[in-house]
């Protein structure tokens, strides 16, 4: 079995909140990240693949087709864009990065499937110091 990654990247905004919440019961469980006017990050988005070599072609996966899939299916709806309000595979989850984790894998699952290969790892860097990774 071999493994292989491509990362890709998108900025997006967002909002940690409860609606039921107050907003001060928000930012005491939230802080910086229940501003109600948002805030954003550059995210670093890392698909993992695992599979067997195509002994034909020499690889596992053409990462061109992986890389227009993630790209199709993931950056071009969240890229420049408030995860909250204008991301479908979002709709009324908490923009985590937790939960866009699993939502993103949940996107990606079928199309990947369908190749030489099976999704493996989806794993995104929020910042520098915060990253998730979520195995299905």
């Amino acid at each position: 079995m071999i493994y292989i990654t491509r990362r890709e990247r998108f900025n997006a905004a967002h909002r940690l909140f409860k609606p039921n919440f107050s907003d001060e019961k928000n930012m005491e469980i939230f802080g910086k990240c229940s501003n109600p006017n948002w805030h954003g990050h550059n995210y670093d988005l890392f698909i993992t693949v695992k599979g067997e070599v195509n002994p034909e072609t020499g690889f596992l996966v053409n990462l061109k087709t992986l890389s227009k899939i993630i790209r199709e299916k993931i950056i071009e709806k969240i890229d420049h864009k408030n995860i909250n309000l204008e991301v479908d595979f979002m709709q009324n989850k908490m923009a985590s990065t937790e939960n866009l984790s699993i939502a993103i894998w949940n996107e990606l699952e079928p199309y990947i499937n369908k190749l030489n290969c099976k999704l493996h790892c989806v794993k995104v860097y929020e910042s520098e110091n915060n990253f998730v990774e979520y195995f299905g």
